[in-house]
């Protein structure tokens, strides 16, 4: 019974999010366009499996996501799991960097919007760019930026140091890597924070914050996102120079074979 009261009330708080765009995508097509909306059932039918979706997807968050996100936390930071009770430094916490990537990784091969991104990059681009090479970049990416993040909450170091930093590496990289991958490298950054990562990663971060003692949950435990958002590009544009890089030195070598 509480399951059902618990459905209902996800049903009525998404209905409400979802009816906006519903409003936009009808009022445009009768108002502006001023057509019938063509394959209105189909639509409809469309839009009611998006609401059941987002409803189960909402409350699996409540129910799963956020409270493994938050238990792995602190069952990594946990004093007897790590062996050490006094004296902890940054090197201790190895594990929790490890799980962060892990993680990142994992739920970054599993997002379904870099999934529809990558499968666009490769019809548009002929084949140059593949599936699986992109989504194992972004992944790379995801994954290296968690653990940065991770080390972060357990340093206490200023979260803007590393995102500038960051920044600073893109815009070099957007000088040499090819023109055609640098589009495609900037919205990798934000498909990866999308349903399924960062849930996971917001739950992380907040669970260490407050698990590392004298950091701050509200001061420490966010960022995380933002870690996610950036490697990826940086990987991407260097997953694009070294497939040139190869491709130049492949040339070479069949040039000098002649």
């Amino acid at each position: 019974m509480e399951f059902f009261w618990e459905f209902l009330g996800s049903c009525k708080s998404t209905l409400v999010d979802v009816t906006p765009i519903v409003t936009i995508i009808f009022g445009f097509q009768l108002l502006v366009i001023r057509k019938p909306v063509p394959n209105l059932r189909k639509i409809l039918l469309g839009f009611f499996y998006v609401l059941v979706g987002m409803v189960l997807f909402l409350m699996g968050l409540e129910e799963a996501l956020f409270p493994i996100g938050k238990l792995m936390a602190s069952q990594l930071t946990a004093p007897e799991f790590l062996g050490n009770s006094s004296g902890l430094n940054w090197r201790d916490y190895y594990w929790v960097y490890i799980f962060g990537a892990a993680i990142g990784f994992a739920t970054t091969i599993a997002e379904p919007a870099l999934m529809a991104v990558a499968i666009k990059a490769q019809e548009v681009s002929g084949g140059a760019i593949t599936v699986w090479g992109l989504r194992v970049a972004v992944a790379i990416g995801v994954a290296a930026g968690i653990a940065l993040g991770t080390f972060r909450i357990v340093t206490g170091t200023p979260l803007h140091y590393y995102i500038i930093a960051g920044y600073v590496l893109v815009i070099v990289q957007t000088y040499f890597a090819p023109k055609i991958i640098v589009g495609l490298a900037y919205d990798s950054g934000g498909v990866t924070t999308s349903t399924v990562t960062v849930p996971v990663v917001a739950a992380l971060g907040l669970g260490l914050a407050a698990t590392v003692p004298g950091r701050s949950p509200m001061l420490d435990g966010f960022g995380l996102i933002a870690f996610a958002s950036l490697f990826p590009m940086i990987t991407v544009m260097g997953y694009a120079q070294l497939s040139e890089w190869r491709a130049r030195r492949g040339m070479q070598k069949s040039n000098m074979e002649e």
